[in-house]
């Protein structure tokens, strides 16, 4: 019999007793962690679901304030915290004794908030248990390391510097990892004090580049979750060291971004491999997902690429896709069916920046899957070579354009639902505004 949640915050507590602040964490729609220090005396307060915060909490712009447009429309009223006690933990990077959990939120009446993220990945999960299948995804996490401090410029400091003027960033390098073994080991011993299940470390393309990959996981929910603390864990512990870790898509102009690649599976109810035929090409179902990723791709495109940043990492010849391609073992596509085991059959969606909210981007490629399934749409000829060769740019070129098509997504309203759908654009064009709205200092310096 499992435990309630009660009983495990008591089990945590008794394991755990000079733990001083709980950091309870309420995701938002960019993936900022929004929430409050709770004193230890009243955690057992915020699992009953005693914690109270505005709903506009998790709709805030970039810099954390309230959606202008219609925060006062219903009062500003306050939602119920529900917390998820699967992500109880400690945080070991801090100096001080501290735990965190993570909360979705729920309207006053306890229906699910219908823009809360984690609330919206829930209901794709929902809709997929009904066809008795389930998403296993898995992320890639690639981002940059710097310095602490900037230069006089204002521009980020590379951690990692090259001694022949060459900008690279020596990929899959292990004298690199070397020089960066004391911040990568405290990665791995804070993701194992949190139970993230990590895979691979490497080195990237760019200087002061890396990749963290997550194992895959059965629960699309846990893999985001997990993905979201693994992001959290790596800027603690590169501040703890005297480091800043970013996961900005494009920092800078002249080398390769950061990107957050998504494997994902089906599995069947007896928890098969539901792409696996036993070919390497896989079967119907697979080619149904493809077709459905690949038709929602233009419409999902602010959630893949949702800041101003975002849109400078698409450019040709650097691995990042700019049209709804797809093929096997190739990485010039957006859609790529790694080769491998056959009961590993998957596809890797590529189009994502590190940038994105993990709960958005599985929620979108999920639901991008079941609706090729569930519309039956057949999938185009697999690319061979390179796609950027062989097909012109296709997908939103620009944040603008990005936010229009999410708009007007039919997709979009129905998947992710009306509320979520005009909240979100909402964010976006309030932030592209501040933008669009300021005088730059390139622009200072050209035209003064």
């Amino acid at each position: 019999m499992s435990l309630s949640d009660a009983e495990i915050l008591n089990e945590f507590l008794k394991d755990h007793p000079t733990i001083e602040i709980f950091e309870v964490i309420l995701p938002d729609i960019n993936g900022k962690l929004r929430g409050k220090w709770i004193e230890r005396k009243n955690i057992k307060k915020v699992i009953k679901g005693g914690l109270k915060l505005p709903l506009t909490a998790i709709a805030f712009d970039i810099w954390g304030r309230d959606p202008s447009s219609w925060v006062y429309q219903s009062g500003d009223e306050d939602g119920v915290c529900i917390t998820d006690i699967r992500t109880l933990s400690t945080v070991p990077w801090l100096t001080r004794p501290t735990a965190q959990i993570l909360m979705s939120l729920n309207n006053f009446d306890n229906t699910p908030c219908a823009y809360d993220v984690r609330n919206i990945l829930k209901n794709i999960m929902t809709r997929f248990d009904k066809l008795g299948l389930s998403a296993m995804p898995a992320f890639e996490m690639e981002f940059s390391l710097f310095e602490n401090e900037d230069d006089e410029l204002g521009q980020p400091v590379h951690s990692q510097l090259s001694s022949s003027g060459v900008n690279a960033g020596q990929t899959y390098g292990l004298e690199c990892m070397q020089d960066m073994s004391e911040f990568m080991h405290g990665v791995r011993d804070a993701a194992q004090a949190q139970n993230l299940p990590i895979d691979t470390l490497i080195t990237e393309a760019a200087p002061s580049q890396y990749e963290i990959n997550l194992y895959h996981q059965p629960d699309a929910l846990v893999a985001a979750d997990q993905a979201l603390m693994l992001q959290r864990a790596i800027k603690g512990v590169a501040q703890q060291l005297d480091l800043r870790a970013s996961f900005m898509a494009k920092p800078f102009a002249d080398l390769s971004g950061n990107g957050m690649h998504m494997h994902c599976s089906l599995l069947d109810k007896d928890g098969n491999n539901a792409f696996d035929n036993g070919t390497d090409e896989g079967n119907e179902l697979l080619q149904h997902a493809i077709a459905g990723c690949l038709a929602t791709l233009e419409d999902c495109m602010l959630i893949f690429a949702p800041h101003l940043n975002s849109y400078r990492r698409f450019k040709e010849g650097s691995h990042v896709p700019m049209t709804p391609t797809w093929g096997y073992e190739n990485r010039t596509v957006a859609l790529r069916v790694p080769a491998g085991s056959h009961e590993a059959m998957r596809i890797e969606h590529r189009v994502a920046g590190a940038d994105a909210n993990p709960y958005l981007v599985a929620t979108a490629i999920i639901a991008g899957m079941l609706y090729g399934i569930e519309n039956k749409l057949a999938a185009p000829e697999p690319i061979t070579g390179n796609a950027y060769t062989q097909i012109k740019p296709s997908l939103p070129s620009t944040w603008l354009e990005s936010i229009e098509h999410f708009k007007q997504s039919t997709f979009i309203k129905e998947y992710f639902g009306a509320e979520f759908q005009r909240v979100f654009s909402t964010t976006k064009e309030q932030e592209l505004e501040e933008f669009t709205t300021k005088i730059t200092t390139l622009e200072y310096e050209t035209y003064l």
